[in-house]
């Protein structure tokens, strides 16, 4: 089994950076896609960002695409989202996921994804 663990959220202006991180515990890590959403208040979870177990192919959300970068150091255990150029509406606690899927196409839904961190806000102020 798998155990997440975000971190690196916060209060930032509008059009800083912040660079988040999942820490994962358990043997089989690398096997797993990692993934990263986001919910809003009064909003549905948002599908970010995903990468593969072995860091070869990743995926980002259009809303997200030139701002956000995910990656993962397998030897550390850890997934990053490096989030720059902050909007307002960026605004939410972010969660990261992990997810064995026998298939190269990474999934961008909740339901792909077993293993769910317990999320860290980040809140961007104008």
């Amino acid at each position: 089994q798998v155990q997440l663990v975000e971190s690196g959220g916060g209060l930032v202006q509008a059009g800083g950076s912040l660079r988040l991180s999942c820490a994962a515990s358990g043997r089989t890590f690398n096997s797993y896609d990692v993934a990263w959403f986001r919910q809003a208040p009064g909003k549905e979870r948002e599908f970010l960002a995903a990468i593969a177990f072995n860091g070869g192919n990743s995926v980002l959300a259009d809303s997200v695409k030139g701002r956000f970068a995910i990656s993962r150091d397998n030897a550390k255990n850890m997934v990053v989202l490096q989030m720059n150029s902050l909007k307002l509406e960026d605004t939410a606690i972010y969660y990261c996921a992990a997810g064995f899927r026998p298939t190269i196409r990474l999934g961008v839904g909740r339901e792909d994804y077993d293993y769910w961190g317990q999320g860290t806000q980040v809140t961007v102020s104008s």
